[in-house]
């Protein structure tokens, strides 16, 4: 609000890095948004593909009707929480049963591994919001891997090469290399998924590497060759200069677009003291992978 008692207008800020990522001020997203605001939203997460905004105060139900602007909102709801709010968000934390924090950074399949959002569906989502509820005072980042930058950045044999291969993704392909025996069996009684290694975006027309955690190997390639292959592309696509780091305030809602980013939490915090609780929900995508 200004001094006055009225409402800011709406505002775009400067891109943030040259990964992308802008602030989007003058919006409370508790409230219907106009066609204007809508519009508004939309052209900064065509151009930045992350978009921030501070200061807000949502229920699980104000974020769930704030996302449903841009496409159908996936259920949270499974088979081991059916009664979570109506599916309307799910709870991203690093607590445990008894509501104390938790280190699970180490896990194959944790947020704290690069990776994009349900990629091991057979119609991975369009978006994700984030709702910080609380954070740590230091830390707790989130980074976003700009893989069209990334694509962009490779030599032109090697994009000669990709182009047209597909990788394998199943839940939890990390358990595989684990030598966790019952975790790595669970992960093979999950289904596979083919997507191409190289997409391209539907709104910009650039082309973007697919990738990162859950994803196994590459369909036309030996397994140990796709793997391998996986790995120098993923390593390529998290240099520092295709990455935005987004340090949470409580309070800030961070949209982001999947099908050209990659991203991981950081435990840059201390994971097994400080309480890092986030509300999320996924909006799906009109077209498959």
């Amino acid at each position: 609000m200004t001094p006055g008692g009225l409402a800011c207008p709406a505002m775009v800020g400067p891109r943030l890095s040259a990964a992308g990522g802008v602030v989007v001020s003058g919006i409370d997203l508790s409230q219907p948004l106009s066609q204007s605001q809508n519009s508004l939203i939309l052209g900064a997460f065509r151009d930045h593909h992350v978009v921030v905004f501070h200061n807000q105060f949502l229920t699980r139900e104000q974020q769930y009707n704030f996302s449903a602007n841009f496409g159908p909102v996936e259920s949270s709801e499974s088979a081991s929480s059916p009664n979570k709010r109506h599916g309307v968000a799910h709870v991203i934390s690093n607590l445990g049963p008894d509501g104390n924090p938790v280190d699970r950074s180490s896990s194959p399949v944790s947020n704290y591994r690069w990776h994009t959002d349900k990629a091991y569906h057979a119609k991975p989502p369009l978006m994700t919001t984030l709702y910080a509820v609380q954070v740590p005072k230091h830390g707790g980042d989130t980074e976003f891997a700009n893989t069209a930058l990334a694509y962009a950045a490779l030599p032109e044999q090697t994009k000669q090469f990709i182009d047209g291969l597909s990788v394998v993704f199943r839940w939890g392909s990390g358990y595989a290399q684990s030598g966790d025996l019952p975790a790595a069996l669970t992960y093979r009684r999950q289904p596979a998924v083919h997507h191409p290694l190289v997409r391209r975006h539907p709104d910009t027309g650039l082309k973007a590497l697919y990738l990162g955690n859950h994803a196994s190997h590459i369909s036309e390639l030996p397994e140990a060759e796709g793997r391998a292959l996986l790995e120098k592309l993923l390593t390529h696509a998290i240099r520092r200069r295709f990455v935005l780091v987004h340090r949470w305030r409580d309070g800030d809602l961070v949209m982001w677009d999947n099908r050209c980013l990659l991203h991981r939490a950081v435990a840059n915090y201390e994971t097994g003291r400080e309480k890092r609780v986030l509300h999320r929900t996924v909006v799906a995508d009109a077209v498959a992978g």
